[in-house]
């Protein structure tokens, strides 16, 4: 490994619900630094989910990341000339990381309404556990399962 690893900086806590997972979402949600924008469409999307679930939005958002945030993933390596996906356990950051970026593209992926309605739509749908998110971690988990016998690689 070159030179020294890299520091963690402390995430500043949102505004609204002094929540640093919400914190991030938000910075994940923003394009070309507009974060006011970003922040609009979040906690649009929270009303939306507030009135619509009659449920407190942080608790819906927060099942909805755990039943969307992948397990297992595969990674390729390189073993004897010949290319394996080998399964690896995800850990707890990176599995934030990609619950987050597998709601955010399947909400981009839609067209018609305003971005904050299409994520609200998303979330409520992956906290019953259907929507585009939850089926690409289905998607990820049924590879690994598949690629199970290659997990002796795994080193």
């Amino acid at each position: 490994m070159r030179g020294k690893p890299v520091t963690k900086r402390k995430i500043q806590f949102d505004v609204k619900f002094n929540d640093p997972d919400i914190a991030k979402f938000i910075n994940y949600i923003m394009e070309r630094g507009k974060k006011t924008v970003a922040q609009k469409i979040v906690y649009t999307c929270f009303e939306i989910i507030k009135e619509r679930t009659k449920q407190d939005p942080r608790h819906v958002f927060n099942k909805a990341l755990k039943q969307v945030s992948p397990l297992l993933e595969i990674r390729g390596r390189r073993v004897g000339g010949a290319n394996y996906q080998i399964p690896f356990q995800v850990r707890g950051e990176r599995r934030f990381t990609l619950g987050c970026r597998w709601l955010i593209t399947a909400v981009r992926a839609k067209r018609g309404k305003p971005m904050a309605e299409k994520l609200a739509d998303e979330i409520i749908d992956a906290s019953k556990g259907e929507g585009a998110a939850v089926k690409k971690r289905a998607e990820v988990h049924r590879m690994a399962e598949a690629n199970k016998a290659f997990a002796h690689f795994a080193r």
